[in-house]
C-alpha cells in the first residue's frame, strides 16, 4: 500500500539513508531537518507516518512528539522514535510523549520497514473512522472528537501467554500500577478458551514458549472475529527480530524485547490501551449516533444523506493526500421487473442480500450506501485504476455467478448487476455531483451495452478476462 513518510534528522546522511531505503520500498519521503520544520512539514503535507529522530538542536524529538500528538488534527499520525539512544528510561520517555515506537540506531531494516508497514495500516483504519465521525459532526449528529492521548489507561482486562514463571509476574507487576485485571496463561489452547469467554483490551503473548509457536497462536487470535480488534503485544529476544518482522506483518501491534523493563513495559501497554479506547469510542460514538439518522431502515446500508457529506469529505481530502479515489455506481439490473412480477417484499428481500454481497468484498474503510431504489455506490479510498477494475468485476460477480434465495416459487433468483465507475486522480479538484456524474454516464452505457458488465469513466466496457485478482489482494 502507498504512504508518505515524514524523515526528521538534523544530519543529512542520516535522512538520506533513511529516504534510500523507503523509496527502496516504494514509500513517498518527505524530509525535514529541524523540529520546526518537521511540524510545518505535517501541517502542510499530511504524512502518515512520522520517523523523528530525538537528538536535534532546538526542539528536540520528545518535544514534537508531544506537541504533535496534542493536536487533535495530527495527533492520530503514527510516531516512530528514531535514535542512538538505547537507555530504557529514554524508551520510556518517548513512548510517554506519545510515541508509537522507539527504535535503536543502528537500525533493523527488516524491523523498520515491518513497524513502518504495520503503522500505516492501522492509520488508514483510523483515518476512514475520523473521517466518518467528521461527517457525523458536520451533521450536527457528535461531538468533534479529542485525541487517543486523552483516554484513560487503567482499569484493562489484559491476557498474558507466557510459560517462564518470572517474566509473567514481572510482567503482573507492573501492570498492577494501573490496577489492570491480568489472567496469566501458558499455552495457546489455554489463550483460546480464555478468548471465547472474555473480552480483553490487550494481550501479550511471549513468542518464546516452550511447547508451541507464539506467532501461530497471535495469527489465530487476529484470525477470529471475536478478538480480531484486540492489541496484540509480542514479547521476544533481540535475536528474534526476524519473527517480530513476521509478527508485525500478520497484525500484532507491538513488541518489547527482553530483559523485560517493567517501565517501558508500561508504557508500551498503555499506548495499546489509549489507542483501542480511543478506535472504539471513533466507532461506537459514530455508530450509535447515526443508525437511525444517517443509515438506509432496510439494509443498513448508508443512505444518501450521509454519502453526500462524506463524498464531499473525501473529495476535499484527494485534493491533498495525493491518492486517488473511486467511485463506483452499482444497480441491479431489471428490478423493476422482479418487483412487479413476485411483490415488493421478495424485491425487499433482494435488496437485503444484494447489500450484504457487496459489503462482503469491500475493504473495512471503504463505503457503499443505497441512494435509493435499487441505485447503490461504493467509495475507495487510496485505490488504483487498476485496482478499481479488479473491485468492480469482483463486485459483479459477487452478485450473479450465485442466485438469491428468496420466496419465489423457484426457490431462487438469478440477479445481475450493472457497474460505472470513475477514478478521481490525486490532487483533483472536482465538485461531488460532476465526480458522481462520471460514473453515473458509465453506469448509463453499462445498461445500454447488455447489462451485467462493469463500465468505466474514460476506460469503458472491462473484459472480465482481464480484471482477475490475485490471491490475498486487497484484503488489507
Amino acid at each position: 500500500m502507498s504512504a508518505r513518510v515524514l524523515v526528521v534528522d538534523d544530519i543529512l546522511p542520516n535522512v538520506k539513508l533513511l529516504e534510500a531505503k523507503l523509496a527502496s520500498e516504494y514509500y513517498e519521503v518527505i524530509t525535514a531537518t529541524s523540529g520546526q520544520e518537521a511540524l510545518e512539514k505535517v501541517e502542510r503535507d499530511g504524512p502518515d507516518i512520522i520517523l523523528l529522530d530525538v537528538m536535534m538542536p532546538g526542539m528536540d524529538g520528545f518535544e514534537v512528539c508531544r506537541t504533535i500528538k496534542s493536536n487533535p488534527a495530527y495527533a492520530h499520525i503514527p510516531i516512530v522514535m528514531v535514535t542512538a539512544l538505547t537507555d530504557a528510561a529514554d524508551r520510556v520517555r518517548g513512548l510517554e510523549a506519545g510515541a508509537d515506537d522507539f527504535l535503536s540506531k543502528p537500525l533493523n531494516d527488516t524491523a523498520l520497514m515491518a513497524r513502518v508497514r504495520s503503522l500505516v495500516r492501522l492509520k488508514m483504519t483510523v483515518d476512514e473512522w475520523r473521517v466518518r465521525e467528521n461527517t457525523a459532526a458536520q451533521l450536527g449528529v457528535v461531538e468533534k472528537n479529542t485525541t487517543a492521548m486523552n483516554e484513560p489507561v487503567e482499569n484493562a482486562r489484559i491476557l498474558v501467554v507466557e510459560d517462564q514463571d518470572y517474566d509473567a509476574q514481572k510482567i503482573v507487576e507492573a501492570l498492577k500500577v494501573d490496577k489492570d485485571t491480568v489472567d496469566v496463561v501458558t499455552t495457546g489452547t489455554e489463550a483460546m478458551e480464555r478468548v471465547i469467554s472474555t473480552d480483553y483490551d490487550l494481550m501479550v503473548i511471549s513468542l518464546n514458549l516452550m511447547s508451541e509457536d507464539g506467532l501461530r497462536l497471535s495469527s489465530h487470535i487476529r484470525s477470529s472475529e471475536r478478538s480480531r480488534s484486540v492489541p496484540i503485544l509480542m514479547v521476544a529476544g533481540e535475536e528474534d527480530m526476524s519473527r517480530i518482522a513476521h509478527g508485525l506483518e500478520i497484525g500484532a501491534h507491538d513488541y518489547i524485547l527482553r530483559p523485560v523493563d517493567k517501565n517501558e513495559l508500561l508504557a508500551r501497554v498503555r499506548t495499546q490501551i489509549r489507542r483501542k479506547r480511543f478506535q472504539e469510542r471513533l466507532r461506537s460514538t459514530y455508530e450509535i449516533s447515526l443508525s437511525m439518522a444517517l443509515t438506509d431502515s432496510l439494509t443498513g446500508l448508508y443512505n444518501r444523506r450521509y454519502f453526500d457529506v462524506h463524498l464531499q469529505k473525501l473529495l476535499q481530502q484527494n485534493q491533498t493526500s495525493r491518492k486517488s479515489l473511486g467511485i463506483l455506481m452499482i444497480d441491479i439490473d431489471n428490478f423493476k421487473i422482479v418487483n412487479d412480477t413476485y411483490g415488493h417484499a421478495v424485491g425487499d428481500e433482494i435488496l437485503k442480500e444484494f447489500s450484504e454481497r457487496l459489503q462482503d468484498k469491500l475493504r473495512g474503510f471503504d463505503m457503499v450506501a443505497r441512494l435509493g431504489g435499487e441505485e447503490f455506490v461504493a467509495l475507495l479510498p487510496d485505490v488504483k485504476n487498476e485496482m478499481a477494475h479488479i473491485v468492480a468485476e469482483r463486485l459483479r460477480k459477487a452478485i450473479c455467478d450465485k442466485p438469491f434465495t428468496c420466496k419465489v416459487p423457484e426457490g431462487s433468483l438469478k440477479i445481475t448487476t450493472s457497474l460505472g465507475g470513475t477514478i478521481v486522480p490525486a490532487g483533483t479538484m472536482i465538485e461531488p455531483n460532476d465526480a458522481l456524474k462520471q460514473s453515473d454516464d458509465a453506469l448509463y452505457l453499462a445498461k445500454d451495452n447488455g447489462r451485467n458488465i462493469c463500465y468505466f469513466h474514460e476506460t469503458g466496457a472491462l473484459n472480465p478476462a482481464d480484471h482477475v485478482p490475485e490471491p490475498r489482494l486487497f484484503l488489507e
